[in-house]
C-alpha cells in the first residue's frame, strides 16, 4: 500500500472493522480471486471497504455490515469451489445479489443444485427464484412458471422432465405449445403435418438436444417416450404416468387452458410456462394464463411461481431490456378490459415468441 493508503487505513480502522479471512489451503486462490484478480476487483467495486490479499489471507476493512457481508461472500465462493464448480464473475455477482436480498437460502445451495448432467455439462438453477421454481416442481403436481423471456422457465422444466424420466418416476414426456400464429388451423398451412407444426415446436426440440443424446431422440420419439405436439393434439386424452409441459401458455384461451389442465392423469406432473406480457392472441380473446391464477390460487397442489428480469440468465443486456420494458409498461395509462387484449398485442416485452429460456 502507498503511504496515503496506510493513513486512510489507520483512520478507518478506528471507526470501522478490520477482519482477516484465512482461506483453506486446499482452495486454489486463483480460482477464488479470478484470472488477473477479476473476482477480487469485482468485490472491491461492490463493497464500501478495502481488501488486502497476502497469500491465503484476505484482510477486509470497513463498516461492520459490509465486512460481514463480504466475509459471507467469500465463504459462499469457497463452498462452491469445494463442490467442484467453476467460479466466474457472473457467479460472484449472483451470489452477492442473493446475499444482499437477505434470503434464508444459502447461495451456494442454490447454485450447486444439479438437476441434470449431459455430455460434461450440468443444468442448474442460477438464481434464487429459479431454485424455488425447481423446488416447486418437485413438491407440486401442477406448477405454473410465469416470467419474461430468458428466465429459464421452459429450459428448467424440461430438465426436470428428463430427470424424472431417467429416474423412472414417469414413463414419458409430453411437450406441447399452442400454434397460435395459425390459430391452430394447421390445415391452412402448406406442407406435411410435421412441416406445419415444426416452426412452433422447434424451440422445444432444440432444448431437448441439450439434455438428451441427439442420436437417441428419434428412437424416443418413435416409441412415444417423448412426444412433442401442438396443444390441439391433447384434446380428449388422459395423460397418465407422464411429465407434461405446456409452453407459451399465455397464447391459450381460457377454454384451452381448462382443456389442457383436465388432461392430467394418475402418476403425472404438469408444468405450465408463459409470459403474460407476450400475448399473441387475436383482439378480444382473453389469455388463459392471465385468468387461471384467479381460478386456481386456492387449489391445493397447484403452485404459481414468478420469475422477473432479475432471473434472466441470457446476456446481461437482455435483463436490462426486460426491466426497461417493465418500467415503460408501468408508466402507461391503464386500459379497460375491452381493449386490454389489443394493447397486449401491440406493446410487447422483448424476447422471441418461440422462447427457449436458458
Amino acid at each position: 500500500m502507498t503511504e496515503s493508503q496506510q493513513t486512510d487505513h489507520a483512520h478507518h480502522d478506528q471507526q470501522g472493522t478490520r477482519h482477516t479471512v484465512v482461506v483453506p489451503g486446499s482452495i486454489d486462490m486463483v480460482r477464488l480471486l479470478g484470472p488477473g484478480d477479476d473476482h477480487l476487483a469485482l468485490i472491491e467495486r461492490s463493497f464500501d471497504l478495502r481488501l488486502h490479499v497476502r497469500g491465503n489471507r484476505i484482510t477486509l476493512e470497513g463498516e461492520q455490515g459490509e465486512v460481514a457481508l463480504a466475509e459471507r461472500l467469500l465463504d459462499e465462493l469457497v463452498t462452491l469451489i469445494r463442490s467442484g464448480q467453476g467460479i466466474t464473475t457472473e457467479t460472484v455477482e449472483r451470489v452477492l445479489a442473493m446475499l444482499r436480498a437477505e434470503t434464508t437460502e444459502r447461495p451456494a445451495d442454490v447454485l450447486s443444485l444439479n438437476i441434470l448432467s449431459n455430455r460434461g455439462r450440468s443444468i442448474r438453477p442460477k438464481t434464487l427464484n429459479q431454485k424455488r421454481y425447481v423446488d416447486s416442481i418437485d413438491k407440486h403436481t401442477i406448477t405454473f412458471g410465469i416470467g419474461p423471456a430468458g428466465t429459464g422457465k421452459t429450459y428448467l422444466a424440461m430438465a426436470k422432465a428428463v430427470q424424472s424420466l431417467q429416474a423412472k418416476q414417469v414413463n414419458r414426456i409430453i411437450l406441447t405449445r399452442p400454434a397460435v400464429e395459425a390459430g391452430e388451423r394447421l390445415g391452412f398451412l402448406p406442407g406435411t403435418l410435421s412441416e406445419k407444426i415444426d416452426p412452433y415446436l422447434r424451440p422445444l426440440y432444440d432444448a431437448l438436444h441439450d439434455m438428451v443424446d441427439p442420436d437417441s431422440i428419434p428412437k424416443l420419439l418413435a416409441a412415444g417416450t417423448i412426444e412433442v405436439a401442438p396443444l390441439a393434439f391433447m384434446r380428449g386424452r388422459s395423460l397418465n404416468d407422464s411429465f407434461i409441459i405446456l409452453d407459451e401458455a399465455q397464447n391459450t384461451s381460457p377454454e384451452q387452458m381448462k382443456m389442457f389442465l383436465t388432461r392430467l392423469g394418475f402418476g403425472s406432473k404438469m408444468v405450465v410456462t408463459g409470459d403474460v406480457t407476450q400475448v399473441d392472441l387475436p383482439g378480444g380473446v382473453k389469455s388463459g394464463l392471465r385468468v387461471v391464477e384467479g381460478i386456481l390460487n386456492e387449489v391445493d397442489d397447484v403452485s404459481f411461481q414468478r420469475l422477473t428480469a432479475h432471473d434472466v440468465v441470457r446476456h446481461k443486456l437482455v435483463g436490462a431490456i426486460v426491466a426497461a420494458y417493465d418500467e415503460f409498461d408501468a408508466r402507461q395509462p391503464r386500459v379497460t378490459l375491452h381493449d386490454s387484449s389489443s394493447r397486449a398485442s401491440s406493446v410487447r416485452a422483448p424476447g422471441s415468441a418461440g422462447e427457449d429460456a436458458r
